[in-house]
Order: structure tokens, then sequence, then C-alpha cells
């Protein structure tokens, strides 16, 4: 297994196929299907992934993508001097083989600038709550309300990294 920038278009295909399939595997309970399977298409995310390819790391098993991660600086307006996880994400049929480890670990190497990091997460994503609280973050009481084919909460968390 391979971590690494997003590179060429086969990564770029790679990708996207991951984040659309994530979120069919993810969130089939958590958000209507109707919403999965008309709104959040491959297509979109082809196009989100070829329109966004900055700050993505993949992670490739025999030259397949089979997750990611998305980065960069905070879009918080209280978290200005902040970095962010946009988005995780890994293939179910690639869990519990330390993938999303290694990929967090590797965007908060590219963030270590920043002295807090902060991520949102869907309410109800048990799976991925745990996992972000293993790596060290938590809730900071702050909450807000996404439409995905129907009204959702959202939740941020944050880690403070330590500095060297």
């Amino acid at each position: 297994m391979q971590i690494k920038p997003m590179q060429t278009k086969e990564e770029i295909k790679g990708k996207a196929y991951v984040h659309w399939k994530v979120w069919q595997e993810a969130y089939a309970d958590l958000l209507p299907q109707d919403f999965l399977q008309k709104t959040y298409t491959l297509e979109r995310c082809q196009d989100w992934a070829f329109r966004y390819p900055q700050n993505i790391l993949v992670a490739l098993e025999d030259e397949q993508v089979v997750g990611f991660v998305c980065y960069g600086a905070s879009s918080q307006e209280d978290l200005q001097e902040s970095g962010e996880i946009y988005a995780l994400y890994v293939l179910a049929d690639f869990y519990d083989r330390g993938i999303g480890y290694q990929l967090m670990q590797a965007a908060l190497e590219k963030l270590q600038s920043y002295e807090t990091i902060s991520l949102w997460v869907l309410e109800g994503n048990a799976r991925a709550i745990a996992f972000y609280e293993r790596v060290g973050f938590r809730f900071d009481g702050l909450e807000k309300t996404v439409h995905l084919g129907e009204e959702r909460r959202e939740y941020r968390m944050q880690l403070t990294l330590s500095k060297k």
C-alpha cells in the first residue's frame, strides 16, 4: 500500500470512484436513497475530482485508488489560523487495514504548520466518529445543518497538534 499525492488521470478517476462508492456504502442508512442514487452520482464526483485536484493524497493498492484524504487551510471563519481535513474516505473492502490512519497521518504531516486541525462529521456516522476520536479529535460543540437530500446535522471536531 502506498500513500502519495494524486497526480495522474487514472488516480483522479480512482479518487472520484472512491468518493462516490464510499458515500453509497457509509451513508446508505444515514441519507435518503433518492439523494444518493440521483444526486450524488459518480459523474458529479468525477467533475469535482478533475476541478479540484489539489491537496489530495491517495492510497494505492496494486495501483488501484482505495482511499483518499483532502486537506488544507480551514474554511471556518473562527479558525482562520487552522488546518482542516475536508474529506477522508476508504472503500469498505479495505476497512481495518490501517489505510485511514495512514492517510490521516500523512495529511496531518502536511498540516503540521497549524496548531489546530478541524473536520466535520455527519450525525450518526459512528464508525467515522470512533476513528476520529482514536486519532485524537474531540467535538468542540459547534454544529451546522447541511442539506443532503434532507436536512442533516454535522458536528465539528478538532485536534490540537503538539509542537515538536
